[in-house]
């Protein structure tokens, strides 16, 4: 027995997964999709590399079961901005933050989150939302220094 397609929409695109219902979402927008801008990083859902948006909140990717998603509108890295020109991405060239990079595209989707609930976030807003998003390389105060510089950009 099959379960019905789920229909789904990434990056304002329609699209139906017909495939096992307890697929994580990462799984779908990398193999499936192709968008591996949204990366593997824990697979437990407490390092934040793989956070992408369902329906405008941030959510653990590799955690999230496609069986949840039916009608759901999911933005990944490569959907906030189709050139990379979103506030956030532009401050992290500017500020220089990635070391590495694997964690970047999870920080910046929480940081998107953080600055469309809050125009002006303080340093410990900024810490707060961006908890629970590990850099192996430590480049926290370069992201409160982005996220900031975004803020700036998009008053």
């Amino acid at each position: 027995m099959s379960a019905a397609p789920i229909s789904l929409i990434v990056n304002g695109t329609r699209h139906r997964f017909a495939g096992d219902p307890s697929m994580p979402l990462l799984w779908y927008l990398r193999d499936e999709l192709a968008l591996t801008g949204t990366k593997y990083g824990c697979g437990i859902a407490q390092c934040g590399a793989c956070t992408v948006h369902v329906n405008g909140a941030p959510v653990r990717a590799c955690q999230r079961r496609m069986q949840t998603l039916e009608g759901a509108a999911v933005t990944t890295i490569e959907g906030l901005h189709p050139d990379g020109a979103h506030p956030l991405q532009q401050a992290w060239r500017t500020v220089d933050v990635p070391q590495c990079g694997f964690c970047q595209a999870g920080q910046i989707m929480q940081a998107a989150t953080l600055l469309a609930r809050t125009r002006t976030p303080s340093d410990a807003e900024i810490d707060a939302a961006m908890t629970g998003h590990l850099c192996r390389c430590g480049t926290y105060p370069r992201i409160r220094a982005a996220i900031k510089a975004a803020a700036e950009q998009s008053r």
